[in-house]
């Protein structure tokens, strides 16, 4: 990477930074920042797809799966004890008797957190490892991952006395005993996940400008080569899917704490397409990309489904197809040949 490129991506860390922690809490509404924190839970999804699809060029249709797996741990944790001592009242409702089993752990914050950060690799790891091991990749992989997603959707549908079916988990009040739902409390919220944001941003960027970083490439243009130079590309890409899930996880968790709800629609097909489309907008081979993104997707959303409530997925399926076809590298890619021509 030439020194040029380094000085611009660091410029657009720091412009991402003023942009999060300055302009946007002193300007927006509280209405509209907490908007802003519900897009940005997404963008961590959306560093996790730069990762693994743009640098190691793993197209995954479901990491629907892994956020909603840090949205359920979280959106569990708080509805025990928002119904403390009584059991959720979903569960109640499906005259469910006592707490499953599984849900248990969720009585604890800390193992709330080891779960969120913990499942998705075991979950992660293991599937991917075994596919990869197999050489498959490209699309095939891609509509493995996709039906999972579906699949998952279906279970989480089916056990509504157990996850609350097709309404999902929501009424969630306090975190400890602290007030989540009133504005003070959503700008707090809003400022730990920014500076969530900017300590993962920082940690993607320097892997990829490691010795890794250039095997990742390497791997995605050429694995054959890769693989015939010694590396064991399965364990390599099986570990980038993971840290791509962890990331989701924690956009998960934290897209519960801003919204107040975990749906079953978050995990399916169309919501993990849209996660990719966050990436590919902003930039698939750029962090900062990622992050300007997922808010310009978010914020585009929630104007077209206002205004064109009927049509405005197909705004969305055409404004991917339009940076496909003439902005393969997103916006951070037109922004960099624009700097290129002004230099």
């Amino acid at each position: 990477m030439k020194i040029t490129e380094k000085n611009a991506e660091r410029s657009a860390h720091l412009g991402i930074a003023a942009l999060l922690l300055l302009v946007l809490p002193l300007t927006l509404e509280p209405f509209w920042l907490g908007a802003a924190g519900k897009y940005l839970a997404f963008a961590f999804v959306a560093v996790g797809v730069v990762l693994a699809w743009g640098y190691c060029g793993i197209l995954s249709l479901g990491q629907g799966i892994f956020f909603g797996i840090g949205g359920y741990a979280m959106a569990m944790f708080l509805k025990i004890e928002a119904s403390a001592p009584e059991l959720p009242d979903f569960m109640v409702w499906s005259s469910v008797e006592h707490l499953p089993g599984w849900w248990q752990p969720f009585t604890s914050l800390p193992l709330t957190i080891a779960a969120i950060l913990v499942v998705p690799v075991v979950v992660a790891f293991p599937f991917a490892y075994a596919i990869f091991k197999k050489r498959v990749s490209g699309v095939y992989f891609a509509i493995v991952t996709l039906s999972l997603a579906l699949t998952l959707t279906v279970m989480i549908i089916g056990q509504q006395g157990e996850t609350g079916g097709a309404n999902g988990i929501t009424d969630f009040k306090s975190l400890l005993g602290l007030d989540i739902i009133g504005d003070a409390s959503k700008r707090w919220i809003y400022l730990v996940e920014v500076v969530l944001l900017l300590v993962v941003m920082a940690a993607s960027a320097g892997l990829l400008h490691t010795r890794f970083g250039k095997i990742l490439v390497a791997v995605r243009d050429r694995e054959d080569r890769v693989r015939f130079s010694g590396y064991d590309t399965a364990m390599i890409k099986a570990f980038v899917f993971s840290v791509a899930a962890v990331l989701s996880s924690i956009g998960g968790a934290l897209f519960t704490l801003q919204v107040g709800l975990i749906t079953p629609s978050l995990i399916g097909t169309v919501a993990s397409v849209e996660m990719v489309i966050y990436a590919a907008v902003g930039g698939r081979l750029s962090v900062p990309g990622a992050v300007i993104g997922a808010l310009v997707v978010g914020f585009l959303k929630s104007f077209l489904s206002e205004q064109f409530p009927e049509s405005w997925l197909f705004f969305l399926g055409g404004m991917f197809i339009f940076v496909v076809a003439f902005l393969p590298n997103g916006l951070a890619g037109a922004m960099q040949r624009l700097l290129r021509l002004k230099a």
